[in-house]
């Protein structure tokens, strides 16, 4: 149980709830510099400091680099399982617990556990994902890159960057993997939209009786969908092995069972929502940088060789996940204030990925960034185990890309999705020119 609210930390710790707002409130969240601007004022004046909003558990906020570290590497101490790792409204996380025996954890996500389930289950895949395997998958990759930017140099000059030219590639690179038939793909795309977009007004689906847990139900309704989905296609794999990763996930032993399906549901849901959302998100983050800086649009097409630290700097600029969180097991003392066990803790990569003590000129995006240990990925034991696929993918699109492109420019303003948990762009208007 969480410590009493009154009692939560020392009152000159406290974030004002004005401030706390823009970074809690998903519709509020939106405003992408409003955000990052809170941000900037809790590095500043309340590094650690703890907020209380109404309708919401008190937490701990860690926005600076090294903080965020200690507690990813101590993961003794701070755990995914003891409370939602969502930092979600109370009214949220009642109903989760109220269909699924008094815990949140109903889908089994990678980053809804501790070890040792965590190891367990992270090793299925992680050969999978690892450099030398992603690497192998090159050649696939850049067959869909090809297709998707021929695609839109065939149309019109003015597009939605997301919607139109984004949102599709890794959807359909991660589905590769899995061996979905590509006549899915719009309900693929629609299922992930909904999970993470539950608080979107633009995502939100007309089926949902509009109440205060309208996002839990949503976010419980996608996963179920998606249970439905993927179960006859385990039985498939088990019976019929192919070469694709839902064939890996699906024939898994733990601990020398066969897995079971709410474990393989948990994977496939993982990687099928965090594997393309993020992405997509990230590519966009870097067309609008190119957009805003014409030099830097210049200076990477007249250099390829700079892509790969491009891609990286889109990575940390981006940081499409926004939290987790993490509850103390036991008493801990970081940056000289006491953490008291039972007491949560959020976690802010975007913050950390543009802490002034790490980075020079941190709000600015440099495609030739070195040395970027941005968090975007995480760290510890839950580090991103997709981060080399993500990477890759980016790559080889701007690879196949920017040759074909001569001007690239803002044509209408850029909008965000309603979350404070996974999102970031979900509307670019640009204009371009081509050779």
């Amino acid at each position: 149980m969480l410590a009493d609210t009154l009692d939560f930390g020392p009152a000159d710790l406290r974030i004002p709830d004005e401030i706390a707002a823009k970074v809690v409130d998903p519709n509020l969240c939106a405003d992408e510099a409003s955000y990052h601007a809170a941000l900037a004022w809790m590095r500043a004046n309340r590094p650690l400091g703890w907020a209380q909003l109404p309708g919401y558990d008190p937490i701990w906020m860690v926005t600076r680099y090294n903080d965020v570290v200690t507690v990813e590497r101590r993961a003794d101490v701070f755990l995914n399982m003891v409370d939602n790792p969502i930092f979600n409204p109370q009214a949220d996380d009642a109903f989760l617990k109220s269909v699924n025996d008094g815990t949140c954890q109903v889908v089994a996500a990678l980053t809804h556990m501790d070890n040792p389930d965590h190891k367990v289950l992270r090793a299925v895949a992680t050969p999978y994902f690892s450099p030398a395997r992603i690497t192998r998958l090159e050649a696939d990759i850049r067959v869909i890159a090809k297709d998707v930017v021929a695609k839109l140099l065939a149309g019109p000059r003015e597009v939605d960057f997301l919607k139109d030219f984004a949102l599709e590639y890794p959807l359909r690179v991660i589905m590769r993997m899995f061996g979905v038939p590509d006549a899915d793909l719009p309900k693929m795309l629609k299922m992930t939209q909904e999970f993470f977009g539950s608080k979107d007004p633009e995502e939100q689906r007309s089926d949902i009786e509009v109440t205060p847990d309208m996002a839990a139900r949503q976010f419980h309704r996608v996963i179920q969908e998606y249970y439905d989905y993927f179960t006859p296609m385990t039985q498939d794999r088990r019976a019929n092995p192919r070469d694709d990763l839902m064939s890996v996930i699906a024939n898994a032993e733990i601990d020398g069972e066969p897995i079971s399906d709410f474990f393989a549901n948990g994977y496939y849901i993982t990687i099928a929502t965090a594997g393309h959302d993020t992405t997509s998100s990230t590519t966009g983050v870097g067309m609008k940088a190119l957009c805003e800086d014409l030099s830097q649009f210049e200076r990477l097409k007249a250099d390829p060789a700079l892509i790969g630290s491009f891609v990286d700097e889109a990575v940390r600029m981006a940081a499409p996940v926004r939290h987790f969180t993490r509850t103390a097991i036991d008493d801990f003392e970081l940056r000289g204030t006491q953490i008291r066990k039972g007491q949560r803790l959020m976690l802010s990569y975007p913050s950390a990925s543009r802490d002034e003590e790490i980075f020079d000129n941190a709000d600015h995006f440099d495609l030739a960034r070195k040395r970027n240990r941005h968090l975007s990925f995480g760290s510890g034991p839950h580090m991103c185990l997709g981060q080399n696929l993500a990477k890759l993918e980016i790559r080889i699109l701007y690879e196949e890309l920017m040759p074909n492109l001569t001007s690239v420019r803002m044509n209408g303003v850029p909008r965000y999705i309603e979350t404070n948990f996974v999102g970031g762009l979900k509307s670019l208007p640009i204009a371009f020119t081509t050779n």
